[in-house]
């Protein structure tokens, strides 16, 4: 059933309004039959468009409200989440940055609602890769990532004035099924190879990541990351503990996905990482679909 503007072709054009045989209702503008410019799409599941459509789909900008209360704000794509948006999960979790092709994708910050730790960084399909930084409450990691997970060279910076470099090794590891007969899982755990404590050089921020990357290409450092050794002695790694939260997340105009991700490193859990910094914790991966 429409209600509105037509042009000399009886086609829909200019503003209208429309209630589709699924029970989904669209107000807005058309143009030469196809939904073209602001409208306001309701579904009947209760999500909800108010945005630009260009030539039928959502494009430009727009806010979407999701069945499970989440709500995305930002640009959009022949119908996909593109571009700088920002994206409130129902757990209150947020992510703020880049997307490509709905999913989250080139610079951005997520902060994690129940332990208020942040990733600052890269990303690439809905993955952490490349440099990024967790910042946690009184310390932070920085170092690289590949497929959500750290991996290769990094460094933990305590707010005491001491940091503590490493590397992150992919090990892996079998874990046994549920029940007896059950075939063992083999997983890949990223595991954390400590070493020396020492005292902390004050540095620009800017400075953070061209250090990182002198490390990994095994280059010296510039006289302003220069590190003295606090304690020759203290090599310690204390374990963190374990945290779970749990993403839902729309991955098309009416159907929800499931996002899951731990919020940090068990020592020696077969499901995780191990083996974090002393007094560490850090975000592990989160999967988006």
């Amino acid at each position: 059933e429409y209600d509105g503007e037509r042009n000399d072709e009886g086609e829909r054009h200019g503003f209208g309004k429309a209630s589709l045989p699924n029970g989904d209702t669209y107000e807005g503008y058309y143009e030469h039959g196809k939904r073209f410019g602001q409208g306001t799409y309701r579904f009947k599941s209760g999500a909800r468009y108010i945005g630009e459509y260009y030539q039928g789909k959502k494009h430009g900008q727009g806010v979407f409200w999701y069945p499970d209360g989440s709500r995305y704000e930002g640009g959009w794509v022949n119908d996909q989440r593109h571009g700088n948006g920002i994206y409130y999960y129902a757990n209150n979790d947020i992510y703020e940055g880049n997307w490509l092709n709905h999913l989250r994708h080139g610079q951005g910050v997520y902060t994690y609602a129940d332990t208020g730790t942040k990733y600052k960084g890269s990303w690439e399909n809905g993955k952490r890769q490349g440099f990024g930084e967790l910042i946690h409450a009184n310390h932070s990691y920085q170092g690289n990532f590949s497929s959500d997970q750290p991996e290769g060279k990094g460094k933990y910076i305590f707010d005491i004035g001491c940091e503590q470099h490493g590397d992150y090794e992919l090990i892996e590891i079998s874990q046994g099924g549920i029940n007896e007969d059950d075939e063992p899982i083999k997983i890949v755990v990223p595991t954390w190879k400590s070493g020396k404590v020492k005292s902390r050089s004050v540095i620009n921020d800017s400075e953070v990541e061209d250090i990182l990357k002198l490390d990994m290409a095994g280059d010296s450092r510039p006289e302003s990351a220069v590190v003295v050794a606090a304690n020759e002695e203290n090599n310690q790694s204390v374990a963190p503990k374990d945290e779970e939260v749990t993403n839902n997340e729309a991955n098309d105009d009416t159907t929800n996905i499931s996002e899951n991700h731990d919020g940090s490193i068990a020592p020696e859990a077969a499901t995780e990482e191990s083996e974090a910094a002393a007094g560490v914790t850090v975000e592990v991966p989160v999967t988006e679909s």
